[in-house]
C-alpha cells in the first residue's frame, strides 16, 4: 500500500543565507536593513558609474591624477554611502510608529535597534559624510551637504516635506536625478564642462526617479493614512498613481497584493541601477 508522504517545507537559499547572517551577525544584519539595501546599491552605482564615465574621457596619461585615483574613489564612495545611511536613517527615526505598520521588519520598528542606537548611527554617518566630502574637495562637499540638507528637510520637523506630495517627490528626484549625477561628475572631473552624455544620463535617471518618487508610498498607504501623511496614493488612489507611474515605466502588478506592489517598486530600482551600467559601458566603447 502506497503512502502519501508529506511535502517537504519550502526551502529558499536566499532565506537560508539571510537566516544564517541574522543568527551569526545580528547587529550587522540589522544595520544592513537600517541602511536600506536598494538605496545603498543605487548610491554605489551612481558613484562607480560617474567615475567610469569621467575616466573614459580622461587622457590615458593621467588616469590616477587628482580625484580619479583609486584612493579618492574609495573615499568618495564612503562619503556618499555615509550620507545615504544618514538620510534613510533619519527618516526611520521620525517614522518609527508608521513603520510598525508599513515596514515592521525595519530594525527600529522591530526593536532590533533602540532609538539611541539609531540616533548614534545617524549622527556618526552624517558627520563622516560631511568630513570625508570636505576632505575630497568643494564639489563633493557641496553635493553631499546639499543632499543631506534636502534629506533632513524631507524627514525632520518643522518642514517634514514628506507630508506634501509635490515637495516629497521634488526632494527625491532632484537629489537622485540632478544633484548626485552632476555633483559627482564635477567632483571626478575637477570642474570640467559637463558632457552631453552626462546630461542624457541625468535625464534618463530623472524619469526613473520620478517613478520611484510617486510609487514609493503605494505599499505604505495604511500607515500613512493613520498618521496623516498626505501622499499621492492617498489623494488620488493607488490606481491613479500606478497608472501615472506605468505611463513612465510600463509594467504589470497586482494592486491588491502588497508584496506585488513592493516587487514592482524594487523592479523600478533595478532599472535605475541598470542606467548607470549602460551609460558607463557606452562611454568606454566610444
Amino acid at each position: 500500500m502506497s503512502r502519501i508522504l508529506p511535502k517537504p517545507p519550502n526551502f529558499s537559499p536566499t532565506i537560508a543565507k539571510t537566516s544564517w547572517l541574522q543568527h551569526q551577525f545580528p547587529w550587522l544584519y540589522a544595520f544592513w536593513k537600517f541602511s536600506r539595501a536598494h538605496t545603498i546599491i543605487g548610491t554605489s552605482l551612481s558613484v562607480l558609474g560617474l567615475y567610469a564615465i569621467v575616466l573614459a574621457n580622461t587622457p590615458p596619461s593621467t588616469p590616477d591624477a587628482g580625484n580619479l585615483s583609486p584612493f579618492s574613489l574609495v573615499v568618495t564612495l564612503l562619503a556618499c554611502l555615509c550620507g545615504n545611511v544618514y538620510i534613510v536613517g533619519l527618516n526611520q527615526l521620525e517614522d518609527v510608529e508608521i513603520d510598525r505598520i508599513n515596514k515592521p521588519h525595519l530594525p527600529l520598528a522591530s526593536g532590533e535597534f533602540s532609538r539611541r542606537e539609531g540616533e548614534w548611527i545617524v549622527a556618526i554617518t552624517g558627520v563622516l559624510a560631511i568630513a570625508l566630502a570636505l576632505w575630497q574637495g568643494v564639489y563633493l562637499f557641496v553635493m553631499v551637504a546639499t543632499s543631506l540638507l534636502i534629506g533632513t528637510a524631507y524627514s525632520l520637523p518643522p518642514l517634514r516635506l514628506k507630508r506634501f506630495p509635490f515637495w516629497a517627490s521634488l526632494c527625491i528626484f532632484t537629489v537622485r536625478g540632478l544633484i548626485v549625477n552632476l555633483g559627482l561628475y564635477l567632483h571626478f572631473s575637477q570642474g570640467a564642462a559637463i558632457l552631453p552624455g552626462v546630461w542624457a544620463l541625468s535625464s534618463f535617471v530623472l524619469v526613473f526617479t520620478f517613478a520611484i518618487a510617486i510609487f514609493k508610498d503605494m505599499p505604505d498607504a495604511e500607515g500613512d493614512r493613520q498618521y496623516n501623511i498626505s501622499t499621492l496614493t492617498l489623494r488620488l488612489g493607488q490606481k491613479a498613481v500606478f497608472d501615472l507611474s506605468r505611463w513612465v515605466l510600463t509594467a504589470s502588478v497586482n494592486l491588491k497584493e502588497k508584496r506585488s506592489i513592493s516587487r514592482f517598486y524594487q523592479f523600478i530600482w533595478k532599472l535605475f541601477f541598470l542606467e548607470y551600467i549602460v551609460f558607463a559601458i557606452a562611454c568606454w566603447l566610444q
